[in-house]
């Protein structure tokens, strides 16, 4: 079944509506991010998240997911805290440290 189902795909993607729809997403996304890098006056996603404060942790290691709701977060990401700067998660961007109680 599969197998059909990948031959009907590629049958269908050789149609010149098919390239012709596929050119006409492509114009579609292009001006759609043409217009959004031209609005200075929203923020990048990074500068959202550079103004999370890095997130204090008492372990040396924290379990990242990006969010309590696992549909809006990423695969887990165990990081480790030993340096003294900030440790950051490679799907999200949030900062971690450690706080030292003495």
């Amino acid at each position: 079944m599969a197998s059909s189902l990948f031959k009907t795909l590629i049958r269908s993607s050789n149609s010149p509506s098919t390239v012709r729809s596929f050119s006409l997403i492509s114009s579609q996304i292009s001006e759609h991010t043409a217009k959004w890098m031209q609005d200075t006056s929203k923020k990048s996603p990074m500068e959202l998240i550079n103004e999370v404060p890095p997130i204090k942790v008492e372990g040396r290691i924290v379990a990242c997911e990006g969010d309590s709701n696992p549909a809006l977060g990423h695969p887990i990401e165990f990081i480790c805290l030993d340096l003294k700067e900030p440790a950051i998660c490679k799907y999200c961007g949030l900062r971690y440290v450690q706080e030292h109680h003495h």
